[in-house]
Formats: structure tokens, C-alpha cells, sequence
């Protein structure tokens, strides 16, 4: 039988080129060959978001269309919404027994971003367990393997010692699903950061070229790099960073042209946003042509929700027999 895949993103509006390399793109793959389990995780949005819910139900519905369109396929995948899925909550529930404060305080990125965004805003207890919930996520359709990015690799780690401790404590229950990352290294946001719509920092699926263009010259190139006759230092520079994603077969050339000071950092700039907007020009079409289906997001969602549904309830009740909840 096929490996199940498992994996999801938050609805925080539409998708960015982190998302898209760091991830997505192995979902896409994935499905030609495994069996794969897609969610949209809007419990997990909650964890920053639970002020303002208002555009939950619009997020949800952008991201979908945004996968649609980079070609992930109903047909080839199940795609639901966590919060249709009623099992997991309990599971979270049962997992949260078994988990010491200290090992969702280790987590680095838990203590990121605390430091990063409004303490007032994450400094929850809905945030602190995050690792837990995305355990239930995982384990709840018995996944084996876990498309991710590095950053979410401690996570996974906590979601494999999670699945341990239960298996040791109440018998074998659950895998320990593996990582599958991303041979494409992290897309930096045009600030170095990590890319991010929170760090306002995003080029977005959707981006029309000038926008893309804007966006790219707004990046940090080589610091020390003042005049255009000046050499550059391609290994510090965010801009070349990015272009091992869209021309590997050339990294070595650009980087050449780099040190020799034969390309200025502004020419570098709008040759490497050429090249991104050439290469999401499909997704923008398909786009546009999947959002004036009407009915095809629900329809996509509700079908996900009768696959994954009862998969769902069958490991819920393994575990509950496992613990011994509800003998007599």
C-alpha cells in the first residue's frame, strides 16, 4: 500500500513563494504517488487570530483556490477543513496529558515567535500547545510521512515523541510519521527575514509582474556593496539566494557576474522578478478561471470531510480503547 501523507496550512489569506517552494510543491508531487491527506488548519489559526475572526471563512476559501490552482487535484488528494473533522479535538485532549511544560516551551518556533510578534497575542495557552494540536492532525489519519519545512521540524520531532510516549504508556497505537522536506531552500521575504504576509515581507502567488518587480527591488542585496562598479559578495546577498531556486543551472554564472561587478544589483533584481513572474504566469490564470466556479471550493471541502471523517473516528476509537476510556 501507499505511504499516507499528511499536511497543512494555516487560512491566513492567500499563498506566498514560501509556501509554494517550501512546501506546496511537494504536496503537488506527493499526490501523483501516495495517499495524501490536505487540511486546511483553521483551528490552528485561532492560536494568533482569535480576536478578529471575521475573515476566517474568506482565508479558507483563497488558500483552497490557491492550491487548486498550483495543481494539487481532489482527485489525486483529500482535501478538508480541520474544523469539520470532530475527532480531533479529544485526541488533542488525550495527547495534552502526556505533554510536559517544558517540551512545548522548547520548542524554537514557539520562543521565535514570542519574540517576533505581540506577546499579548501568543502568550496563550491555545499557542503553547500548537505542537500538540498538530500532533492530533497528524496521527488522527495515521500518517507515516510529513511534508515539511525546516522550521516545522521540531514540531514534528514533539508530534513523533508524542506518538512514542502514547505507544509506550498504552500499547502500540500510533506511527511515528517521518519528514519529507523540501529540496528547495528557505525563500527569505524581502527583508531576510523568513517570508511572511505577518512580517509584511511576502511575494504573493497572485502578484501581478510590477508588483513582483517592486517587491524584488526592495530586497537586501550585498551591504557593502555601494556603487555599481563595486564587486559583490553573492553569499550574503538575498537576492541570490533565491535565484538557486529559479536558475541552478546558472547559480555559478550569476554568481561570477556578481564578483566581477559585470551585473549591477538593480539589473540582478528585475532579472531574477522576470523570472518569477514568468514561472507563477500559469498558476495566475488557472486562478482566476477555478474562483468563478461557484460552489467549488464547498464541494471540495465537504467531499475531503467525508473521506477523512470516518478514517478520523476509527483512530479516535483505537485510542480511546487503548487508554481505556468508556470501560466498564
Amino acid at each position: 500500500m501507499k505511504d499516507r501523507v499528511v499536511s497543512g496550512y494555516r487560512p491566513s489569506g492567500r499563498l506566498h513563494l514560501g509556501h509554494y517552494h517550501g512546501n506546496l510543491k511537494n504536496m503537488i508531487a506527493l499526490q501523483e504517488t501516495n495517499e495524501c491527506f490536505f487540511f486546511v488548519a483553521d483551528w490552528h489559526a485561532l492560536t494568533t487570530v482569535y480576536r478578529d475572526t471575521s475573515k476566517l471563512g474568506e482565508y479558507t476559501r483563497e488558500m483552497v483556490l490557491d492550491w487548486l490552482a498550483a495543481g494539487l487535484d481532489p482527485e489525486r488528494c483529500t482535501i478538508y477543513r480541520q474544523s469539520d473533522i470532530a475527532s480531533i479535538p479529544e485526541l488533542v485532549l488525550y495527547f495534552g496529558m502526556i505533554m510536559t511544560l517544558g517540551e512545548l516551551e522548547r520548542c524554537p518556533t514557539y520562543k521565535e515567535q514570542l519574540r517576533e510578534l505581540d506577546a499579548r497575542v501568543v502568550n496563550t495557552y491555545g499557542f503553547l500547545g500548537y505542537p500538540v494540536l498538530m500532533a492530533a492532525d497528524i496521527l488522527i489519519v495515521d500518517a507515516e510521512l510529513v511534508p515539511v519545512g525546516e522550521d516545522q521540524l521540531p514540531h514534528l520531532e514533539l508530534t513523533r515523541e508524542i506518538a512514542r510516549s502514547f505507544n509506550s504508556l498504552y500499547g502500540p497505537t500510533f506511527p511515528e510519521p517521518q519528514p519529507i522536506l523540501s529540496k528547495a531552500p528557505r525563500i527569505p521575504g524581502t527583508d531576510a527575514r523568513k517570508m511572511s504576509k505577518s512580517y509584511d515581507n511576502a511575494i504573493l502567488l497572485e502578484d501581478e509582474p510590477e508588483v513582483i518587480r517592486k517587491k524584488v527591488r526592495r530586497m537586501i542585496t550585498d551591504p557593502a556593496r555601494r556603487r555599481r562598479e563595486d564587486k559583490g559578495h553573492p553569499e550574503v546577498c538575498t537576492v541570490f539566494s533565491i535565484y538557486d531556486v529559479y536558475m541552478p543551472d546558472e547559480i555559478e554564472r550569476v554568481a561570477a557576474e556578481c564578483r566581477a561587478a559585470d551585473i549591477g544589483c538593480t539589473d540582478c533584481k528585475d532579472r531574477l522578478s522576470g523570472l518569477i513572474a514568468s514561472d507563477l504566469a500559469p498558476f495566475r490564470e488557472r486562478r482566476v478561471e477555478l474562483a468563478a466556479k461557484h460552489g467549488l471550493v464547498e464541494d471540495v471541502l465537504r467531499r475531503g470531510a467525508e473521506a477523512a471523517g470516518p478514517i478520523a473516528a476509527g483512530t479516535l476509537e483505537r485510542a480511546r480503547e487503548a487508554i481505556g476510556i468508556g470501560a466498564l
